[in-house]
């Protein structure tokens, strides 16, 4: 047996300027296409081959360039008409969330292609982001359509092995199945469904009950996507039935649990200290310990934001005899960074920061000493391999203060990053990060952490966001 692997991941942010083109994808094909997938082993212990198409990732970016989706498209159409008539499944990783100009969802156009080329009948398993959008057709393409439980996506690789698994146990039972799906009228940002956090917790472990029952397959609970503005918006329910003869059941089932999702919806809330741009400074400020995380949530480079937002950089600069050790990780600005390449280690520096695309990137003037230079690398969730970009280090004349200064938006929010950068992260009392949710290694490394409620392309207050092409009602902008 023979099955066809790809990737294709965007989480495209509407609201920067600039768009994903192909220099901002990891590309990667044939061999390295496979290992990058993390799906190997699986296909090999079930004795089935693999056909890579394309791994295409760029992570969190701008809505994507119409030429750089049509030519991903083109390299997964083109290998499975290639592969058709040996082909006896498909399993792919799409995010949900890849936005294209002029065309809308690349996943669903993606698929939607991939079926025409395939029919009705060819197994396709997607393993995919919980924040990505659905529709009832995009679903119904899919045999099997199973999201991560957590958020942060700890457990990406495990769900990508186990859609795998569940995709070679189909293709040796030959079972008739599709994926069921059932649309809320409820839309959620990533910070209000932190999964360690209630009520997502209670979800995921109702869903690790409902999967025990032998006639289900999969479930998954999917957050969505508000950071373009699209009718596919909202939280979504998909049930896999185990076998032809239990479609029906996972309908009722899939009813089931998108009842329970909806019963919580007056409990999702921000997860940790979440404050005002001035409180949280002042708390930072305050705290004896050290370190302390403080995130920039309105530019949230983990959901697209471009990472140009100089505001807390700003706020910090106008505290007078600051008495914290302070690191800035990063502010992405890509012509300061390609300056300072120029210069050396202990070089005295003249500057100009930020991009001054609006108001919370407003550009500053500043004068400091080169302490280290060093990839940008990635992450858990974006590669951690891959090198992003370049970070220049200064240490400012004025403040006890340090900026990494970044050619690209990568996050850092592993140690990782930091060595690689040239950073001890250890030496700071606060360290500023462009994030939403404090992830994993941060959360366990800080004594204080606070997201910062500031604005920008991922602004957290859901309700004052001016969607216009939503399904209406929806909670919570509507009372329902």
């Amino acid at each position: 047996m023979k099955v066809l692997i790809g990737f294709f991941t965007t989480e495209s942010n509407a609201n920067i300027l600039t768009q994903a083109n192909l220099s901002h994808y990891d590309l990667a094909f044939d061999e390295e296409c496979l290992r990058k997938n993390k799906v190997s082993e699986v296909f090999d212990l079930a004795g089935i081959e693999m056909i890579p198409a394309i791994y295409a990732n760029a992570a969190g970016a701008g809505v994507i360039e119409r030429n750089a989706f049509d030519y991903i498209e083109r390299c997964f159409l083109r290998t499975i008409s290639e592969h058709l008539d040996e082909l006896d499944g498909i399993y792919l990783h799409l995010h949900g969330a890849s936005e294209v100009e002029e065309i809308g969802s690349g996943d669903h156009h993606l698929l939607k292609k991939i079926r025409e080329l395939t029919g009705p009948y060819l197994p396709i398993a997607v393993v995919c982001d919980p924040h990505g959008n659905l529709t009832q057709e995009y679903v119904e393409n899919c045999t099997i359509l199973r999201s991560y439980r957590q958020s942060p996506h700890t457990d990406a690789d495990e769900t990508k092995r186990k859609v795998a698994g569940m995709l070679c146990d189909l293709l040796k039972k030959r079972e008739h199945i599709h994926a069921v799906y059932r649309k809320l009228p409820l839309i959620l940002g990533g910070e209000q469904s932190v999964s360690t956090d209630e009520p997502v917790r209670s979800i995921n472990q109702y869903m690790d009950e409902l999967e025990h029952d032998p006639r289900i397959l999969s479930c998954s609970w999917h957050v969505g996507y508000l950071r373009h503005d699209c009718p596919e918006a909202g939280c979504g329910i998909v049930v896999v039935p185990k076998k032809t003869e239990d479609q029906a059941y996972a309908e009722s089932i899939a009813d089931q649990l998108a009842a329970y999702v909806w019963q919580k919806r007056h409990e999702f809330h921000y997860t940790g200290l979440t404050m005002q741009p001035d409180q949280a400074l002042k708390s930072v400020l305050e705290f004896a310990g050290k370190p302390a995380f403080l995130t920039d949530s309105g530019d949230n480079v983990t959901s697209g934001a471009s990472g140009y937002n100089t505001f807390i950089l700003r706020q910090f600069l106008a505290v007078k005899d600051l008495k914290k050790q302070v690191l800035f990780a990063t502010i992405c600005d890509p012509e300061a960074c390609s300056q300072l390449q120029g210069n050396n280690l202990g070089d005295s520096v003249e500057l100009k920061l930020g991009k001054g695309v609006d108001c919370w990137s407003e550009s500053v003037q500043l004068t400091g000493t080169i302490i280290a230079k060093g990839p940008l690398m990635g992450n858990l969730w974006s590669g951690r391999s891959r090198v992003w970009g370049q970070t220049v280090t200064v240490r400012l004349a004025s403040q006890p203060m340090d900026i990494i200064i970044a050619s690209n938006n990568n996050t850092l929010c592993e140690q990782h990053q930091y060595i690689a950068a040239g950073v001890d992260w250890d030496q700071y009392d606060v360290i500023v990060v462009k994030q939403g949710y404090i992830f994993p290694e941060l959360k366990a490394k800080g004594k204080l952490n606070i997201m910062s409620l500031t604005m920008g392309a991922t602004p957290q207050d859901t309700k004052a966001i001016p969607f216009k092409r939503i399904m209406r009602p929806m909670f919570p902008m509507d009372e329902i």
